[in-house]
């Protein structure tokens, strides 16, 4: 069996001929060279590489942005602190403006009172000044109203003579010492004398002793002073004159009554009294 001629074996093996002209135009379509598949391949590679490089490229921007927003975000935060803070040193500011107009007005109004105060001050160091020589004058005054009081008391009819001495000698031992007032003895002696002048114009009845015996006395004013035993048999009255107590029954019926008045258990009424007789100086 004879063989096949080589052109049909170059028909059915196409690719593996050398020579271009004996290719069939279908055969060069389909059968890129060497150089093609190169080309094909750097272009692939070349769009690998080109997409890597544009994809590094995006993700490069949008790490780009990230960071610029992350950075106005804190930026953002950083304003905001800053502009709370200011907002704070403003009202803080205010506050302050505030508090020293408010310390200035005080402090006017406080030097008006310490003008004021200065001024009483000043006028209390004169009072003090003139009280220092009022005293002065004051003292031997109230030494003579004090012993013209004692001497009342010893030549007044005797009534209540303990209590009216014990308060003359009170005054004389307060008139000595130092812790007590000027003013105070002043109004001591005084309040003594308004006692005094009291019993002049009251009734009183209290009891008392004459020697050995407890009697009721009688005081009317200071005109008279009478006395009754307290089972009523004797009554008297003091004698100016004589500066004694007498012996006078004939009063007896006025002093019970007088009695009743000045205990408050009768209404007040006139009642009959042994009084000193004025005498006639010829």
């Amino acid at each position: 069996m004879n063989p096949l001629p080589n052109k049909t074996n170059t028909w059915l093996f196409p690719q593996l001929s050398t020579s271009r002209e004996h290719q069939p135009a279908s055969a060069l379509r389909f059968a890129p060279t060497r150089m093609q598949l190169l080309l094909v391949a750097l272009a692939a590679c070349w769009l690998a590489f080109d997409a890597s490089a544009q994809t590094e490229k995006v993700n490069a921007a949008i790490g780009e942005q990230v960071k610029t927003e992350e950075a106005a975000k804190a930026s953002q935060k950083r304003i905001e602190a800053l502009d709370s803070e200011t907002s704070k040193m403003l009202g803080d500011y205010r506050q302050m403006i505030a508090e020293a107009h408010s310390l200035k007005a005080y402090n006017a109004e406080l030097a008006v009172q310490v003008q004021s105060q200065n001024e009483q001050v000043q006028g209390m160091s004169k009072q003090i000044a003139e009280i220092e020589t009022t005293s002065k004058e004051v003292l031997p005054m109230m030494q003579k109203m004090l012993a013209t009081l004692d001497q009342f008391v010893a030549l007044d009819i005797p009534f209540l003579m303990d209590e009216r001495t014990n308060r003359v000698a009170q005054l004389k031992e307060m008139m000595a010492r130092a812790d007590v007032t000027t003013s105070e003895k002043y109004r001591r002696i005084v309040e003594a004398y308004q006692i005094e002048m009291e019993f002049g114009r009251t009734i009183e009845s209290y009891q008392g002793k004459i020697g050995d015996k407890t009697v009721d006395f009688l005081r009317a004013g200071r005109v008279s002073l009478m006395y009754q035993t307290l089972d009523g048999k004797e009554t008297g009255y003091w004698d100016v004159d004589s500066k004694s107590w007498k012996v006078d029954n004939d009063y007896a019926d006025a002093m019970r009554a007088g009695l009743k008045v000045a205990k408050k258990q009768a209404a007040p009424d006139f009642i009959s009294v042994a009084i000193h007789a004025p005498k006639e100086i010829g």
